[in-house]
C-alpha cells in the first residue's frame, strides 16, 4: 500500500479575491505561495529518497 492511499483528502480552499487586494497584498501572497511550493517539492523529494532507500534495501525497482 502506497502512504498516498491513506493520506487525507484536503478540501479545495476558496480562492482569494485578487480585485481587492493591494500590489503589495498581491507581493506578500505571492511570497507565501511560492513558499508553499517549495514546502510541498521538499516533501516531495524526501517522500522519493525515502522509496528509492527502502526500494534498494527491498531489491525492487522504483516507480
Amino acid at each position: 500500500m502506497d502512504t498516498d492511499d491513506i493520506e487525507p483528502i484536503a478540501k479545495p480552499q476558496d480562492l482569494k479575491d485578487l480585485e481587492v487586494m493591494s500590489v503589495e497584498a498581491l507581493n506578500t501572497y505571492i511570497d507565501k505561495l511560492k513558499a508553499e511550493i517549495e514546502r510541498a517539492e521538499a516533501q516531495i523529494a524526501s517522500k522519493k529518497s525515502h522509496r528509492t532507500a527502502a526500494d534498494s534495501f527491498f531489491g525492487k525497482k522504483s516507480d
